[in-house]
């Protein structure tokens, strides 16, 4: 007969089978989602574990780690000040709220939070970013920037910043030999001599010049 089946059209697995599919997906592991980078299916992993009362150490931190990540820095404030206030807390949630005050725009708590964490590579970035946005447009702040910048070999920031400086005190005349080593390690010998100069018209009896 034209009506007859050996197959139904549609749905051919019956819906028992279809629940022993659900049933057998695994959970995904925390370490998994992380590595995947997917921070939005750990914090939902996490979320449901603190929910379920298999809540493990440390979730306040992962859960602050992961909403870091995705860019909700109030959420990872709430997170990590949470965890601050449990016994034993780990040291490690100094460092983190730190680096999440200073996205938040909250420097003086961040450099606050920052001191009390380990000492660590992350802490001293941490830090150092910190030092540099408290930096103030006044001589000797302006001076210590330039001295970063020669020692990390941006001669050229260095110069620029020492320039600056010489076009309102023309009488810190040191500052000419700063820029003649600034443009001498740029290879530029003959504007280092130039400026060189200067300095050793008013001292020519330096010896650092010389």
């Amino acid at each position: 007969m034209m009506l007859s089946r050996a197959k139904p059209a549609v749905g051919g697995e019956s819906p028992h089978t279809d629940k022993r599919k659900k049933k057998g997906r695994k959970i995904p592991k925390l370490e998994d989602l992380l590595s995947q980078r997917d921070f939005t299916g750990a914090i939902t992993l996490l979320e449901f574990k603190r929910h379920v009362g298999e809540q493990e150490d440390d979730t306040n931190l992962w859960i602050g780690y992961c909403a870091f990540h995705l860019g909700d820095y109030k959420r990872a404030l709430e997170e990590y000040e949470n965890a601050t206030k449990e016994e034993n807390c780990n040291p490690e949630v100094w460092v983190n709220l730190a680096c999440t005050y200073f996205f938040l725009g909250m420097y003086k708590q961040a450099e606050a939070a920052g001191f009390k964490a380990p000492k660590s590579r992350l802490q001293n970035r941490l830090l150092f970013h910190l030092a540099h946005k408290n930096l103030q447009d006044i001589k000797e702040d302006q001076l210590s920037l330039a001295s970063i910048h020669y020692m990390r070999s941006h001669y050229q920031e260095a110069i620029d910043i020492y320039k600056r400086i010489l076009l309102d005190n023309r009488e810190y005349l040191a500052l000419n030999v700063y820029v003649a080593l600034c443009y001498y390690k740029l290879d530029y010998y003959d504007v280092s001599q130039e400026v060189l100069a200067v300095y050793l018209q008013q001292i020519p009896d330096s010896t650092i010049a010389l």
